[in-house]
């Protein structure tokens, strides 16, 4: 069993300060993906140490900004940075790395962090050619291996079910129609598998990011935005998921929760 955990962290200092290592003890996954790690890479080592991870990482060139890593404690066989796009804007948001399963197969691991955006701004064009470079990626992806997930923070809340106040947000960034087009094209005719949502069930949530203000933790109002895509051959093996959700506000890693999955492979 091979279990893949994905959380934006709010900054890796920050969140360990919170009480990562307690739950990353409890938790024990296999593949960490994180986002929003805002941290350089010997920062980043000194909290995940080379003992214990493998880790590969992409700061992003505006410091305390962004930024993607990998961990794993499986070999990796190669790795691969960005999108290749060479916008600033775009860098700490996509990092790959080949692992090495038991049995001599091989994984593909993902970690992104799509932008966040702000209807009617410069940052939503921004938002889109990245999601634009990014399908064309998925596209190759899917070709090229059997296995491969993409897990993080992808910004967008796919569908009505996937955040609470829906009818409030249809004209805000992570709920534009053309932002959601995105997913339904790499969920239905490019064939990637919203592992959430067929584990889940059709079911409200289960959000992964609340708002740090008001009350909004407490009563549950939150955006289903943190996602493991998966190819349909991978995505089959998705045996068992959870939303490590905090007991309560003081007790948050992040303004996310980790979002956990085990596959049979």
């Amino acid at each position: 069993m091979i279990r893949v955990a994905t959380v934006n962290v709010n900054g890796i200092r920050a969140a360990f300060r919170r009480g990562m290592p307690t739950w990353l003890a409890a938790s024990a996954p296999d593949v960490l993906a994180l986002q929003e790690v805002r941290a350089d890479g010997e920062i980043v080592a000194s909290h995940l140490p080379s003992d214990e991870w493998h880790v590969v990482h992409e700061a992003a060139v505006a410091k305390g900004r962004a930024g993607v890593a990998i961990a794993t404690r499986l070999p990796v066989r190669a790795v691969r940075i960005g999108l290749g796009t060479g916008l600033a804007t775009d860098s700490g948001r996509w990092v790959e790395a080949d692992l090495d399963l038991p049995g001599g197969r091989m994984l593909t691991v993902v970690s992104a962090y799509i932008h966040s955006g702000t209807a009617g701004t410069p940052s939503m064009a921004e938002k889109y050619a990245f999601l634009d470079a990014m399908t064309a990626r998925l596209t190759r992806l899917a070709s090229e291996r059997e296995w491969a997930v993409v897990a993080g923070d992808f910004n967008i809340a796919h569908r009505e079910a996937d955040l609470k106040n829906w009818r409030g947000n249809v004209k805000n960034a992570g709920f534009l129609p053309d932002e959601r087009a995105y997913l339904d094209r790499w969920f239905g005719p490019m064939g990637w598998q919203d592992v959430g949502r067929e584990l889940a069930g059709d079911v409200a949530g289960p959000y992964t990011w609340w708002t740090w203000r008001g009350n909004a933790f407490d009563r549950d109002v939150g955006w289903r935005i943190d996602y493991q895509m998966a190819t349909p051959a991978f995505a089959a093996l998705a045996r068992a998921w959870s939303v490590d959700r905090a007991a309560s506000y003081d007790a948050r890693l992040s303004d996310h929760a980790p979002f956990v999955v085990d596959y049979e492979a």
